[in-house]
């Protein structure tokens, strides 16, 4: 069983992006070379983004094999399989990284436990509801994210497929 996703690589400072590439090579098995553009939304940064087919998991692989590297923004995302629901990740330097997992029209699915574990700190006065929704929904990684996808309309995309 396989499943379909994307990366996208918002920013990434030039040194960095052959340590990209090295890095989805070993999740994906096969060589990576990716079509790197500037990116106008942060001087002296570069973006890529294709698309990948691989066993399910993929996701959870990629953006882990990314994570921790301060200066990179990027999201991954798998659409749902027969045998696993679909997935996203985003991470930026500032915000760490966000994980959702999504339904088969790109909605996120939120579990019944984070949604009263939000519920339990509202009302301890901790926060409040709206922000911890917001958080549930990603929101603060999207806020953040957004100027960078505007940034990367109409770039290449390219396909890539997990030797199994």
């Amino acid at each position: 069983m396989t499943t379909r996703g994307v990366l996208y690589v918002h920013s990434a400072p030039r040194a960095l992006c052959p340590h990209v590439e090295w890095a989805v090579a070993g999740v994906l098995g096969v060589r990576v070379t990716l079509d790197w553009v500037r990116q106008p939304a942060a001087p002296d940064t570069w973006r890529a983004e294709f698309s990948w087919q691989g066993q399910p998991g993929t996701a959870s692989r990629l953006a882990s094999a990314l994570r921790g590297w301060h200066l990179l923004r990027f999201e991954v995302a798998a659409e749902p399989s027969a045998t696993a629901e679909g997935e996203r990740y985003s991470s930026t330097p500032d915000l760490g990284i966000f994980h959702a997992v999504t339904g088969i029209h790109g909605d996120i699915l939120v579990p019944e436990d984070r949604l009263r574990a939000a519920l339990a700190r509202a009302r301890r006065g901790e926060t409040d509801l709206q922000t911890e929704i917001d958080k549930l929904l990603g929101k603060p990684w999207d806020d953040e994210l957004e100027p960078f996808r505007y940034a990367g309309e109409g770039a290449p995309v390219r396909w890539l497929h997990q030797v199994v």
